[in-house]
């Protein structure tokens, strides 16, 4: 099993975005990417953390390759929104991809260029790429949010 961590706004849409996929064994919600340990919803929310909402995806590369995860990472938010989506706003719904290794990096910036190139959108990507840091799980509430409210789905695009 590997790890990949991503960020595209509210975690409880992208959770259920990548919970969808087959050889995606299991996706906690969190924060990443900010200055406090162990930091609360309300914490992250105030905006004085640094962290960003995202998800930490268990994945099977037999089953999944990390360049799939990476197109539905780009597929399932608007990558030239500086922090916000939808609703959201705030640093704590930043785009971004925290690597887990030098080859996550490599094809993370790799997909980015190629999406730039493409032309399919008319702002630049604002989408962070960076190295890891710790990963803090959600409060228990946030996990599995949809399934356990009974919602079928937020603004991300399917």
């Amino acid at each position: 099993m590997e790890k990949a961590m991503f960020g595209a706004g509210c975690f409880w849409g992208v959770e259920a975005t990548f919970l969808q996929l087959e050889g995606v064994v299991d996706v906690v919600s969190g924060y990443s990417g900010g200055t406090t340990d162990n930091p609360t919803y309300r914490e992250v929310c105030a905006g004085g953390t640094g962290h960003a909402e995202v998800v930490e995806v268990t994945y099977d590369p037999a089953k999944i390759a990390y360049e799939d995860l990476l197109q539905t990472f780009w597929t399932s938010h608007d990558p030239t929104q500086v922090n916000r989506q939808g609703p959201d706003f705030g640093t704590q719904y930043r785009t971004a991809i925290f690597t887990c290794s030098d080859e996550q990096r490599a094809a993370a910036e790799a997909s980015r260029a190629r999406l730039e190139a493409s032309g399919v959108h008319s702002r630049p990507i604002a989408t962070e790429i960076t190295p890891a840091a710790t990963f803090w799980p959600a409060e228990d509430y946030h996990q599995r949010y949809f399934e356990k409210n009974g919602i079928a789905a937020c603004h991300i695009p399917g």
